[in-house]
């Protein structure tokens, strides 16, 4: 099996808006073709501080090739207000070929 080109990298923030901030943003610097704001929030627990907290969060999945993934989490490192954010990438190891093209084409530099 070929080595992924296409990557799902996920993220959370506090809001909607900001959520909705990420997904435009990163789709408008051409670091990902594509961005999904889930539609509910979730419930995210995590040790931070020596404590447990539990907070309302939005996930955005952004769509983006192997190529591009060092600059769409450095975009995200400078846009998120989160002091560690979570950015995981998850490798496309399937997919319908024209929808991994266009995902090559919309991040194309």
């Amino acid at each position: 099996m070929p080595e992924p080109t296409v990557l799902t990298v996920l993220t959370t923030t506090d809001t909607e808006e900001k959520a909705a901030g990420l997904a435009r943003g990163a789709v408008h610097a051409r670091v990902a073709a594509c961005a999904q704001i889930g539609g509910a929030p979730v419930t995210s627990v995590y040790r931070w501080d020596d404590g447990i907290e539990t907070a309302r969060e939005w996930q955005v999945l952004f769509k983006t090739t192997a190529a591009r993934y060092a600059a769409l989490e450095a975009w995200l490192l400078d846009a998120h207000d989160y002091e560690t954010p979570e950015i995981i990438a998850t490798p496309v190891v399937l997919g319908s070929a024209a929808y991994l093209e266009w995902v090559e084409r919309e991040t194309a530099e």
